[in-house]
């Protein structure tokens, strides 16, 4: 007589936990964000919109490419408000599909940015004009580059997320080079070495989901 499921032998422990283990991947798979449309569209948001920065307002006041001053201006917060819905897209999915303390997390966690970045943009809206018009610019760059650092290495803190620390810690570390650098060098080293280190972010996590 063919053996049926319940006939079949049980698995040795060893079977068992590799068996518990890769179901336990798998599931974090599908409750886990596609790293690339979480970390892709905010690196081709910095890479495009410090690109722009740079051209138009390059080291020494130099202008690379003549283009009107208000186009970097929108450019780049155009490109970041796109880049913050395509992902709270994507972590709402997922979020839809966990209950209990991880989404109060993560809940908690993206609030934390708003108010952080909300809080920095009034601060520095009330010391900027008394700046040189580069050094208001760096103000700004180098500002919300410092905070979006430090909240990824809190992330990676709470969620014990290697990845994204380290992300954090690359995204402060350029941020000073460039400042010490100096403006128009800042743009350039944020959108190479920042929007690129966000989009290799992505691929990493990806692979080491697949």
């Amino acid at each position: 007589m063919t053996p049926i499921d319940d006939d079949a032998p049980p698995l040795n422990p060893a079977e068992s936990l590799a068996l518990i283990e890769r179901e336990r991947r798998n599931v974090g798979r599908d409750l886990s964000p596609d790293p690339r449309v979480m970390f892709w569209p905010w690196g081709i948001a910095w890479l495009v919109g410090f690109a722009f920065f740079f051209l138009r307002f390059g080291p020494d006041g130099r202008v690379f490419v003549d283009m009107p001053q208000w186009l970097p201006l929108a450019v780049l917060p155009v490109l970041m408000i796109v880049a913050g819905i395509v992902t709270g897209i994507a972590g709402s999915r997922v979020s839809g599909r966990v209950s209990g303390p991880s989404n109060r997390q993560g809940i908690m966690y993206g609030i934390s940015w708003s108010i952080a970045f909300t809080g920095f943009s009034i601060l520095f809206a009330q010391f900027s004009q008394l700046l040189p018009e580069e050094k208001s610019g760096l103000l700004w760059a180098g500002g919300m580059v410092a905070l979006t650092g430090a909240l990824h290495m809190a992330g990676g803190a709470v969620w014990n997320d290697r990845d994204l620390f380290v992300l954090g810690a690359w995204t402060s570390l350029i941020n000073i080079v460039g400042i010490l650098i100096g403006p128009g060098w800042h743009s350039l080293i944020v959108a190479v070495a920042g929007g690129g280190g966000m989009i290799a972010a992505g691929i990493v996590g990806w692979v080491r989901m697949r």
